[in-house]
């Protein structure tokens, strides 16, 4: 799933990146499109406070690709 937030500042990405993780499955991935340069620190922290991971961060012409993967979710 692809998260667009570009055009729009920092808390409104993580926000909506928040928002989208309701929609999918445990374990899943998205990506985030932002051109707010606080994504690149602020994103990381709300993964890391979720379970989650930030798999990766990209930059090209000023947009931020963020690849997350939400929390695996309960065992057992």
């Amino acid at each position: 799933m692809i998260v667009d937030a570009r055009g729009h500042r920092c808390p409104t990405p993580s926000l909506k990146l928040q928002k989208a993780m309701r929609d999918v499955a445990p374990g899943a991935r998205l990506t985030l499109l932002a051109t707010d340069p606080m994504a690149r620190i602020d994103v990381p922290h709300l993964m890391a406070g979720l379970g989650g991971e930030t798999v990766s961060i990209e930059e090209t012409n000023g947009v931020l690709t963020i690849v997350v993967a939400t929390p695996a979710g309960p065992t057992g």
